[in-house]
């Protein structure tokens, strides 16, 4: 198994009393220096380039956001996302980890990856940044599968406490990606709503404030992992989030540390009956270091065995 990283990740500083603060990546980094993590493969990302990014994102938004980047102090792009001198550097570097990621392991240097990076991206849109996100890093690694390597079938579960939004609306009309989604509902950003089936590639999973554990497995048992092992997927990317944990401060959903082992573990299965095991794996949400740091344990342990 691969670990991508950079140092820029934690220099990424939203700023003072931010929930989505250097520190997690921190936590992530010590989670994953315990000796039992010793033989996964520690790489350090290239930067993304413009035209990877663009598969995704209006050209203009990319190069209008890294002109947008500070020389010092702090610059918002709304109400929840702040940039400050490195979050170019670490945005781009967050993309370019799951470009590589998907590199590495269709060449069969690992079955399976997972990118320790920030900021997130899952909500980002093609043409603007939102929720803590600047470009979208799973949906561009699944464009650089698609155009860079030629898979045809590709799949998508986000795990996030937050519907990812962005990645949603990059692929609800591609048929040739599936998207599937558990998260808490009504919530942040508004959309994920059972009905939002895309061209049949969408598969919401909402969940009310407090489900916790049995309504979480119950959802993937009935949903999306039906969906999923129709699908027969070529490859499987993760947006691995760890703020549905009964921890974090943001949100209700309720669950405990052994539902990301569980959910790795049915994904490991999945990618097992059609994608040769290949699963690339990328930080999204979490807030509460304890629970974050045990969570991306749990994930990564699941991805290694």
């Amino acid at each position: 198994m691969l670990l991508f990283t950079h140092p820029s990740g934690i220099e990424h500083d939203p700023g003072r009393g931010h929930p989505e603060r250097p520190d997690r990546l921190k936590s992530v980094l010590r989670a994953l220096d315990e000796p039992e993590f010793k033989t996964l493969e520690r790489r350090t990302p290239p930067r993304a380039t413009i035209d990877q990014i663009a598969r995704v994102h209006d050209r203009r938004y990319v190069e209008a956001l890294l002109a947008a980047v500070p020389k010092e102090g702090y610059v918002s792009i709304d109400p929840d996302t702040t940039m400050s001198p490195e979050s170019g550097e670490a945005a781009l570097r967050a993309a370019g980890a799951i470009v590589a990621a998907v590199d590495a392991v269709l060449a069969g240097e690992a079955q399976t990856a997972f990118c320790a990076v920030r900021p997130p991206g899952h909500h980002a849109e093609a043409e603007r940044g939102m929720g803590f996100c600047f470009f979208n890093n799973v949906a561009i690694g699944v464009m650089h599968a698609r155009e860079a390597h030629g898979l045809k079938r590709i799949a998508i579960v986000d795990f996030d406490v937050h519907h990812g939004n962005g990645t949603q609306h990059t692929f609800e009309n591609e048929a040739g990606v599936f998207f599937a989604s558990s998260h808490q509902y009504p919530f942040y950003p508004g959309t994920g709503a059972a009905f939002e089936r895309g061209v049949g590639n969408v598969f919401n999973a909402p969940l009310a404030a407090g489900s916790g554990s049995t309504e979480f497995r119950h959802a993937f048992e009935r949903v999306i992992l039906p969906g999923l092992f129709d699908f027969r997927p070529e490859m499987i990317f993760v947006s691995a989030g760890f703020d549905a944990h009964a921890r974090d401060p943001l949100a209700q959903i309720e669950l405990g540390d052994s539902d990301y082992s569980w959910v790795t573990d049915r994904l490991r299965e999945a990618a097992a009956a059609s994608a040769d095991g290949r699963i690339v794996s990328t930080l999204e949400g979490g807030y509460d270091l304890q629970a974050l740091a045990a969570g991306v344990t749990l994930h990564v342990r699941g991805l290694m065995a």
